[in-house]
């Protein structure tokens, strides 16, 4: 009696023992097929798909911090192409004006108001003057924030009869703001300022 009793318990404790390591597996199981679940949406939710030329080529998303070096750069470039390509147009010249002072703050719309006092919009339209400009460096201190930059640009003043290079170097810092359509990199300069702008040569035009 005794005896039977005995191994009842016993197949019991096994019954037991059988039923949480089961349970205990499929916890585990399921554990484990949400984390896979979460990483899967996680990394389909970072591509991203580009439409060119009727082809839908893949993407990557990343966090903006990995991109602010090379998005700070952009930033400081675009804007010096808008603020210094200029042509013979009032009206060429009011578009670009107008897309750069969304990129910087009431320096910049200083210069630009200095300028146009001083008559050097109106010079270049009178004069059939083109202006361009090119960035050869942008440095970004990011381990400091503002992040402080410097840029030098070279530029090429062409004249009916000759063509001037000038030399560029200017600095400042960036803040961060929400992005638009006006900012897309979502940063404003402050604090602009022209250290160097300085004839390098002149030749004349055949």
């Amino acid at each position: 009696m005794f005896k039977k009793m005995k191994n009842i318990d016993t197949a019991f404790r096994h019954v037991r023992a059988f039923t949480m390591l089961i349970i205990a597996g499929s916890v585990a199981i399921c554990c484990f097929a949400l984390y896979k679940s979460f990483s899967l949406v996680s990394q389909m939710q970072s591509k991203i798909y580009i439409l060119a030329n009727g082809k839908a080529l893949e993407a990557y998303a990343s966090e903006r911090r990995d991109n602010i070096p090379v998005e700070a750069r952009d930033h400081v470039k675009t804007f010096h192409h808008l603020f210094f390509t200029l042509d013979p147009d009032e009206k060429a010249i009011q578009a670009n004006i107008a897309k750069a002072l969304y990129l910087g703050d009431g320096t910049v719309k200083r210069a630009y108001d200095d300028l146009r006092e001083n008559g050097y919009y109106a010079g270049l339209i009178s004069g059939n003057v083109n202006q361009t400009i090119t960035v050869d460096s942008v440095s970004v201190d990011t381990g400091e924030y503002p992040y402080r930059f410097r840029c030098h640009a070279t530029q090429r003043i062409i004249r009916p009869t000759s063509i001037t290079t000038r030399s560029l170097l200017t600095e400042g810092s960036l803040r961060n703001v929400s992005r638009s359509d006006n900012n897309p990199h979502g940063f404003l300069i402050e604090r602009w300022n022209t250290i160097e702008n300085r004839d390098l040569k002149t030749v004349g035009r055949r």
